[in-house]
């Protein structure tokens, strides 16, 4: 079974804020997870806001814990009215830990296993999203925003 390594989740976490910083984002959280959920590496950068840790490592937790990635939860809870209850049921479970907001992205081998994810919180959820999908491509790995 492949494992995501902490050479490969630091070069995540580097290359996000670097993408973070050459498009003039907002001070970043960025939280990689293995594929067992557990924290491999993180940042935050200076300025960033008190809760960005939590955040970051939300999107990556629920997007580990579903299997998809965080925008398309997002998706599920604000076209579906019935998601909006089992969102609800799901956080509880999970003790607040799942954030259904773009940013979070499963991290994929070349062979399409998942060994992980990465989360950021800072900018808009879109520049999040971005900057999670340039750190897992410097590390050649395969984001999965779906």
């Amino acid at each position: 079974m492949a494992e995501l390594s902490l050479q490969q989740a630091t070069t995540i976490v580097e290359a996000s804020l670097r993408k973070a910083r050459e498009t003039g984002c907002a001070p970043l959280a960025v939280a990689v997870l293995d594929a067992g959920g557990h924290l491999k590496a993180f940042a935050r950068e200076d300025g960033a806001g008190i809760i960005r840790p939590q955040i970051a490592t939300g999107k990556a937790w629920g997007a580990l814990g579903m299997g998809v990635g965080s925008r398309t939860l997002a998706r599920r809870v604000a076209e579906h009215s019935q998601q909006q209850a089992f969102f609800s049921a799901l956080n509880a479970m999970s003790q607040g830990r799942v954030v259904p907001a773009a940013g979070g992205v499963l991290i994929r081998d070349a062979g399409g296993t998942v060994i992980g994810a990465v989360g950021i919180s800072g900018d808009v959820s879109d520049k999040d999203e971005a900057c999670a999908l340039a750190g897992i491509a410097a590390a050649k790995l395969v984001g999965d925003t779906g």
